[in-house]
């Protein structure tokens, strides 16, 4: 078995002194999808979340929302958890020079710029769940607290499909 690189991701979390396992999955290019990650991964789609970045009404008021990978995020409550009147997705084309990652490997911290960061509130729900680990066909498996504590982040109802 090849060894598994480290991402600055798992490197920062090393340095922090928080426990996580890198779980490689096979990327599929034509299937980003969280849901596919969880099939490789054989675990519940609830406890593989994904990372969105969202722009506020301003062109610099940039925040991610991490909610559970077969979940739409609602920007309506993404805004109102961001303080801000409105809020959308940023174009694709704008992930990478933003934040320093590409979809389908974009993680909630070692961005380019640290953002406000937001955690679904069932993010909690279980003992561990998947983040990506900063690059495709790699998840950081931990525990969420460690994870939303070192984010910086803040819980919140953010999806239309999940309480």
């Amino acid at each position: 078995m090849k060894k598994i690189e480290k991402t600055n991701a798992a490197r920062m979390l090393d340095r922090a002194g928080i426990a996580y396992e890198l779980v490689p999955y096979v990327v599929d290019e034509s299937d980003l999808s969280a849901t596919h990650i969880a099939d490789q991964l054989g675990e519940d789609i609830n406890r593989v979340f994904k990372t969105l970045v969202l722009r506020g009404e301003r062109p610099d008021c940039h925040f991610v929302c991490v909610v559970p990978g077969n979940a739409e995020v609602d920007l309506k409550k993404a805004a109102r958890a961001a303080g801000v009147k409105k809020a959308d997705l940023i174009p694709m084309k704008e992930l990478l020079p933003l934040t320093g990652y590409i979809r389908g490997g974009c993680t909630a911290i070692g961005m380019k710029k640290p953002f406000p960061v937001f955690f679904h509130n069932t993010a909690t729900d279980d003992a561990f769940f998947y983040v990506s680990a900063g690059v495709r066909g790699l998840q950081l498996k931990l525990d969420p607290h460690d994870f939303i504590r070192f984010a910086n982040g803040t819980l919140a109802d953010l999806t239309a499909d999940h309480s």
